[in-house]
């Protein structure tokens, strides 16, 4: 019976013994020297994705690495996952399973800046290597909205361009149901058009609003837009800028988005505008302003009437000509 009982401590004391040196093993510092990205694909078991860590210098051997696995899902925690991983410098066996476990992979931004075309959204989608999958055609203007968003390796464009629609969605609505009482444009959608008038005339926060009022007045008199954005959007048709100055042969430019020809708005948005372009146009200043034009110093001035604005025209011109190339 003693030398069972003998047996028996031993064993326990082994046991103990093993489980102290194993607990030290994957809780020490790892061999990395620096930040590492590795990428493991969909389907991988734990036996590979533990010998490519291995191979890669992220573990110091691929067995511990499979015995921290076994173990942790003996205890009825989550498998490790596929993914691309930022695996920090001197990272322990044990916060590399817990990273993988939890699946906290490398976040990649896709920017969409404010005032940019569905055609060059798209164009940067495609040009996005982490995303894969293909976008099948080009969606309607003035459908995403500018913002930045998050993806991981292998995400579908597809499906990140129906984040930036329904994000749009929820923007317009919720801006909508707050909108200024009277609004001279009744539905959403000719707010929007105004929207992205608005952002492609000005970057100037502070000015959205008056801008947004200046339209508003216009429509209200009958008086056209003459925006020069409208027009460098029927010139390029939404594909980038045009690359030069506008001419006045351009202004005669005919087509339903040149607002120096038609009456009242385009028939759609030539942008996707950003919330504070939404937010002004369906929250316009009030106030007696029909003409805007440059200031020389990134903002524009205002003027009630002609004389006024043929004033304020001759002075930017004079600007120009101060500061043009001799």
């Amino acid at each position: 019976m003693l030398r069972w009982f003998a047996g028996a401590f031993s064993f326990l004391v082994l046991v103990a013994g093993v489980a102290l040196w194993f607990g030290s093993e994957v809780g020490r510092p790892g061999p990395l020297a620096e930040t590492k990205t590795i990428v493991i694909p969909r389907g991988v078991g734990v036996g590979p994705i533990a010998h490519v860590l291995a191979d890669a210098g992220v573990i110091r051997g691929a067995a511990l690495f499979e015995a921290a696995a076994f173990v942790a899902r003996f205890k009825g925690e989550r498998e490790v996952r596929a993914g691309e991983y930022a695996f920090a410098k001197g990272a322990s066996l044990l916060e590399i399973l817990d990273q993988m476990r939890h699946g906290r992979t490398v976040v990649h931004r896709f920017v969409l800046i404010e005032g940019v075309t569905a055609a060059q959204v798209v164009a940067g989608l495609r040009a996005e290597s982490a995303l894969v999958g293909d976008v099948p055609e080009i969606p309607e203007e003035g459908a995403l909205l500018p913002d930045t968003y998050h993806f991981s390796l292998g995400d579908g464009r597809l499906a990140l361009l129906q984040r930036m629609r329904a994000a749009m969605t929820v923007a317009k609505g919720e801006l909508w149901s707050v909108r200024a009482p009277g609004l001279a444009l009744q539905t959403q959608a000719s707010a929007v058009v105004l929207a992205s008038i608005v952002e492609k005339e000005t970057a100037q926060a502070s000015e959205r609003s008056r801008i947004a009022g200046v339209f508003y007045n216009r429509l209200a008199i009958g008086m056209r837009l003459q925006s020069d954005p409208t027009v460098i959007y029927a010139l390029t048709g939404g594909k980038g800028g045009l690359g030069r100055l506008l001419t006045q042969a351009d202004w005669r430019y005919e087509s339903p988005f040149n607002t120096y020809q038609i009456e009242g708005l385009p028939p759609r948005p030539i942008c996707n505008p950003g919330r504070a372009s939404l937010a002004a146009a369906f929250n316009p200043e009030r106030h007696e302003y029909l003409y805007f034009v440059a200031d020389g110093s990134g903002g524009h001035v205002f003027a009630k009437t002609l004389a006024e604005h043929n004033h304020n025209v001759a002075h930017w011109r004079q600007l120009q000509h101060e500061h043009s190339p001799q």
